[in-house]
């Protein structure tokens, strides 16, 4: 990562130093990844482009969002019925 030595990296990884948050934020940034992700607390790791989407659809109109969460959910349906029937 641009900015952080070798050493401070390696410290990281052994857990003998924490980075700051700013620090972890400029990791979680250069990985493409959320920090909650880096830092364990979620493990869904969430693409550009699903990000993207989900932040052209936060600006819908709610009747719109709906129409959308009503089509995800059927999508959604249909692939817990699909693996459970597989």
């Amino acid at each position: 990562m641009p900015g952080t030595q070798g050493p401070a990296i390696g410290r990281y990884e052994r857990e003998l130093a924490k980075p700051t948050i700013e620090v972890a934020s400029k990791l979680a940034k250069f990985l493409d990844v959320y920090l909650d992700y880096l830092v364990g607390n979620s493990d869904i790791e969430i693409d550009k482009t699903m990000s993207k989407c989900i932040q052209e659809i936060s600006k819908f109109p709610n009747d719109y969002k709906q129409h959308v969460f009503a089509v995800l959910d059927a999508f959604i349906a249909k692939s817990k019925i699909r693996m459970i029937t597989t």
